[in-house]
């Protein structure tokens, strides 16, 4: 990136073209940061300019010989240009129970209850893998710090994450942590937020 008007965008086609001269596998990343859409009223030209020269490389490049791959968490931003001139859109949707449900597992290794993996997976609704990872890792260096065992820290970590989400789905949550995992009422409330009450309703309700 360059403050100099037009310098950018001919930092990108050298980049390109030396790419276009080798066998290779070309991914760029984050691809919405030079390839966003050109109708925004904040442009001064500058991001059209830059978008104009990676449509042209797009066309230019050597299919036979390489690979470009675009890695975008925002696809909502590229211009419609760019998804046209990709041959394949592959979408990685957020993981689902069973997927979190194994990444906890995966990155405390095994070394937690299933009941409190499974507390974890669900309070992990809405993440991606990278951000159950942050999360776990928080917790791990929490405990290393001496501040509590690292399930006192996980089930911290965990409340965080469960406050976030939307009341009811805090409240059913809770009614299936005392009804399905056999937590105590007390620390159904801890970990979600819901008054005991509600959450002793909920489960005679539920029985």
């Amino acid at each position: 990136m360059s403050s100099l008007l037009g310098r950018t965008g001919v930092n990108l086609r050298h980049v390109l073209d030396f790419a276009k001269d080798q066998d290779c596998v070309l991914l760029i990343d984050e691809l919405d940061s030079i390839g966003k859409r050109r109708n925004d009223d904040a442009d001064v030209g500058e991001l059209k300019r830059l978008v104009n020269v990676l449509l042209q490389q797009i066309d230019d490049w050597p299919t036979l010989s390489s690979l470009l791959l675009g890695a975008t968490n925002h696809p909502e931003l590229l211009d419609p240009a760019i998804w046209r001139r990709f041959e394949t859109l592959i979408e990685f949707p957020l993981p689902d129970l069973n997927a979190r449900l194994t990444a906890v597992n995966r990155f405390t290794l095994g070394s937690l209850p299933h009941e409190t993996e499974r507390v974890l997976a669900q309070s992990f609704e809405g993440l991606s893998f990278s951000g159950i990872e942050t999360a776990i890792r928080k917790a791990q260096r929490a405990s290393a710090l001496g501040y509590g065992t690292l399930e006192d820290a996980i089930a911290r970590v965990c409340s965080e994450q469960l406050h976030r989400l939307d009341p009811n789905v805090r409240r059913k949550l809770a009614t299936s942590f005392v009804k399905d995992l056999g937590l105590s009422q007390r620390r159904a409330h801890y970990l979600t937020g819901v008054s005991r009450d509600t959450i002793r309703k909920s489960v005679q309700t539920s029985n």
